[in-house]
């Protein structure tokens, strides 16, 4: 099963970087360049375990997946729970640490893992696969780098903490 990982620092507390990666709408869109529309299903109102949600990515594939874990502010874990044609199985998880001797900076890092389909290709496409995903990936926590520090991103997240 293939893995993709990719990780930076950020200049804002563990707090913050969570609530940051956990926009939704308009905020969510000034820094995630993979999706293209994104909406919690259901009727959730708010991200949290077991919650689904439905993404349409940057080129128009669409996926559906679950929230497996969700724990404030330091990890969230998802699952794919209906996809493109070609995953057979995807998940992944973002993790948000203090980085040492740096207060009030944190350490994001994401971990994706998928197999595809048919097995038969699934060598060849995983090789693919791993290669795209990565370069998304690495795209995507780099937007997240910015979001980071986004004055308008970072108001919006402060007036939802003190809610």
């Amino acid at each position: 099963m293939p893995v993709v990982e990719s990780r930076c620092v950020v200049p804002v507390d563990a707090h913050v970087a969570f609530a940051v990666s956990q926009t939704q709408g308009a905020m969510r869109k000034r820094w995630d360049p993979f999706i293209r529309r994104q909406h919690l299903m259901d009727g959730a109102t708010v991200p949290a375990k077991g919650v689904r949600t439905f993404t349409v990515q940057r080129f128009g594939l669409s996926m559906e997946s679950e929230y497996v874990s969700y724990h404030p502010p330091s990890n969230v874990g998802m699952k794919m729970t209906k996809g493109s044609w070609f995953f057979e199985r995807m998940g992944g998880g973002w993790r948000f640490t203090p980085v040492d001797g740096q207060p009030g900076s944190t350490l994001a890092v994401w971990r994706y893992n998928f197999t595809c389909r048919p097995r038969w290709l699934a060598p060849l496409a995983e090789r693919i696969g791993a290669f795209v995903l990565q370069r998304d990936i690495d795209r995507r926590i780099r937007g997240f780098a910015r979001g980071c520090e986004d004055p308008v991103l970072l108001a919006h997240v402060a007036a939802r903490r003190s809610d």
